[in-house]
């Protein structure tokens, strides 16, 4: 629910500029201005809410178990996993932009290559899968 209500003055603000970028004349930058304060104030409500919510039962449950185990997580294992993680998503996107380009312009070329440039792609991707897999090997031993 908290990032729902993070993310819709983003959300709002999006939608209110490709309105105005449609539009031509003098007062669309001022409109852009007004939109922009709008969503600036918007997102200071939101971040004044969520700082003055009071904690939920549960959260008292999970921080007193958590104080128990705290002695036996390892951060370095939860930091790791997050760089494999992402470091492989960034790396399967360079590699899919580069062959899936190439895919296209071999099959606007002949459509029978549909197949092995499948393949092609598809070793791309598992650079991904790859590293989530060993984000979650590195998970289980945090």
């Amino acid at each position: 629910m908290a990032a729902w209500l993070a993310g819709l003055p983003l959300i709002v603000a999006g939608l209110v500029v490709a309105r105005l970028l449609r539009r031509r004349g003098p007062g669309v930058v001022r409109l852009l201005l007004l939109a922009d304060a709008a969503v600036a104030v918007a997102a200071l409500v939101v971040l004044a809410i969520a700082l003055t919510a009071e904690p939920s039962s549960a959260s008292h449950v999970t921080a007193a178990v958590a104080a128990g185990a705290g002695a036996t997580r390892n951060p370095a294992a939860l930091l790791g996993a997050g760089i494999a993680v992402a470091g492989s998503t960034i790396g399967a996107g360079i590699a899919v932009a580069y062959t899936g380009a190439a895919a296209v312009a071999a099959m606007s070329e002949r459509p029978e290559l549909f197949g092995r440039v499948l393949v092609i792609v598809g070793l791309s991707e598992g650079i991904a899968i790859y590293g989530l897999v060993i984000g979650i090997l590195l998970l289980g031993k945090a």
